[in-house]
């Protein structure tokens, strides 16, 4: 899932407009990593993970730049492929060159897909299965477009931090879907908060609060991993929990102003409405305290309960003023309002990347992205545990949450986690 945005900005017709020339301009450039025909920097897009966020991010690509094709197409599910396949069919048509034989289903998809000529892979299956598809896609010397979260526990986030140093060795741009890093209002924000104009950040607070999200009801012909992978946002080992698979955009805002990570946090959270098996095992509500060096305080909501007030934000408290920056808003001494014109950001992130591929200074956001997740992993084992946790604690846990052989088949739902019983591993 990504973030809605708080302003509306230009639709993706409005802003290739705005971006053709300067996209042009850059297809002369040297030629983008992984690119087989001598000569040309063309993109060939690697779709794996074919679901609303995947088909959502091939379409954003198409209208980030020019020069682009969708090649291949990866998914553990065939139905899920043909729907992404039509859809992004619809108005691209002469951008699709995915034959039969360039369409894979299955638990090795992903492992199809990076033996094709894509040179821009983009990863959008649920996030416990990013570690694994990363390292299988640098290692084939792909350019990975990754959405987040980037990993659901510590042995994950492990291999990760170690596969943004071999990215960089090789040359090659692993872009992530936080694409508050690329929304101008937020650009534009977080420049005068770290030049100074809220003086020292002493305090910050952050929430993703909304109502339910979507769910799949049981067929009687799917396995138990079917049903979970069907619904993949409940189960911890696929999604991390919402704190780690949605609130990490806010969580990463913070990150990026403070310009650091928490070392610690306290949590606590629970299952109060969601509590039938058909939401899984995951809690419904979160309240973390992170403690930032020089005992910096971040106040960390997230919660998916229907009928309740909604909060998608994130605020700084300055020794010198505030800034709401969800708002592109600063009080105090050093007053200040965005009052431009926002970009759309799912289509920029793109955008950027592209640019920089082309340009032959690949982007490499692989680390923030990493720390960010982990700042959300952190948040989820100390609610689930009633216990602090420290980042080392996280970083280097043993506890690895996703199955190693899986096939379709069946396969127990975790128990609820319960603070003051659960473990810290």
């Amino acid at each position: 899932m990504c973030a809605d945005q708080n302003s509306v900005g230009p639709s993706r017709r409005d802003f290739i407009r705005t971006t053709t020339a300067a996209t042009v301009g850059l297809s002369l450039g040297p030629m983008v990593p992984g690119a087989h025909a001598a000569g040309t920097d063309a993109i060939r897009i690697g779709l794996i993970g074919c679901g609303g966020r995947g088909t959502g991010a091939v379409l954003n690509a198409f209208d980030g730049a020019e020069g682009i094709k969708l090649v291949a197409m990866g998914d553990a599910f065939a139905d899920r492929l043909a729907s992404s396949l039509e859809e992004i069919s619809k108005d691209h048509a002469a951008q699709v060159e995915v034959p039969k034989d360039r369409q894979f289903t299955g638990f090795d998809a992903y492992t199809q897909v990076l033996a094709t000529d894509a040179n821009y892979i983009i990863l959008a299956t649920p996030p416990g299965f990013r570690p694994i598809h990363l390292a299988a896609a640098i290692a084939a010397g792909k350019n990975v477009f990754t959405e987040k979260p980037v990993a659901v526990d510590g042995p994950g986030i492990r291999k990760v931090f170690a596969l943004a140093d071999e990215a960089k060795s090789k040359g090659l741009g692993v872009a992530a879907g936080t694409q508050r890093r690329h929304q101008t209002g937020y650009l534009e924000t977080l420049k005068r908060v770290q030049d100074g104009a809220i003086g020292k950040i002493v305090a910050a607070r952050c929430a993703w609060n909304q109502g339910s999200l979507w769910k799949k009801d049981r067929e009687p012909q799917w396995s138990d991993v079917e049903w979970q992978l069907r619904n993949w946002l409940y189960f911890t080992w696929l999604s991390g929990d919402h704190i780690v698979e949605q609130h990490v955009h806010n969580i990463d805002v913070v990150n990026w102003a403070m310009g650091t990570h928490p070392v610690l946090a306290h949590g606590m959270g629970g299952r109060q409405v969601r509590t039938g098996p058909e939401w899984g095992h995951i809690f419904d509500h979160f309240s973390i305290d992170y403690e930032y060096p020089g005992d910096v305080h971040l106040h960390s909501q997230a919660r998916q309960i229907q009928g309740c007030e909604g909060s998608v934000s994130e605020a700084l408290v300055g020794d010198r003023g505030q800034c709401q920056v969800d708002r592109y808003a600063i009080t105090g001494a050093k007053a200040w309002k965005f009052e431009g014109k926002d970009n759309a950001p799912y289509v920029q992130e793109h955008t950027d990347f592209i640019a920089s591929l082309r340009g032959g200074k690949p982007l490499n956001e692989l680390k923030t992205v990493a720390e960010s997740t982990l700042t959300a992993i952190m948040g989820r084992m100390a609610a689930y545990t009633g216990q602090p946790v420290s980042w080392d604690q996280a970083l280097n846990s043993s506890e690895s949450l996703m199955p190693a052989n899986l096939t379709f088949g069946p396969m127990e739902v975790p128990p609820v986690a319960m603070p003051g019983r659960t473990k810290l591993t």
